[in-house]
């Protein structure tokens, strides 16, 4: 697994500018597995990435935490996936992420990395760590 690209951010602003940013790089369908713990940046960073693709602004996205998938685009061309919630991949595979990842759609996955099994072999990881109250270091892998 490299790195392809990295970033420093130092506040929730940066953050998203960091996804728009990535917003020019990632592909127009695939799965994007958000990886960090609570409050690294994860849904910060999508509100980036949607806006960069022009589907959503900023105050328009929230976490899915409770709804589990909100939908951006007329058709739909994002999907905004949290599992965080979830206790088992079965429970996952109910919301039929298999049938999603075969859509061609942009797949943004919070808490993805916890049912491995389920991922599609190619994807792209954006790790999100904290490295101090406010800053963050995002990392993108491409995984094959």
């Amino acid at each position: 697994m490299k790195s392809v690209r990295s970033f420093k951010t130092n506040s929730e602003e940066e953050t998203q500018s960091a996804g728009r940013t990535l917003a020019q790089f990632l592909p127009a369908s695939g799965t994007v597995v958000l990886i960090g713990e609570l409050g690294a940046g994860k849904t910060a960073l999508t509100k980036g990435i949607l806006e960069g693709r022009g589907l959503a602004r900023p105050e328009d996205v929230a976490s899915p935490t409770f709804t589990l998938i909100h939908e951006y685009g007329e058709p739909v061309r994002a999907y905004h996936i949290d599992l965080y919630r979830l206790d088992t991949a079965e429970e996952a595979r109910r919301l039929g992420l298999e049938d999603l990842f075969d859509e061609p759609v942009l797949i943004l996955l919070e808490w993805g990395d916890r049912f491995p099994e389920l991922l599609p072999t190619d994807r792209i990881e954006i790790k999100l760590q904290h490295t101090g109250e406010s800053s963050r270091y995002i990392e993108v892998f491409a995984i094959a």
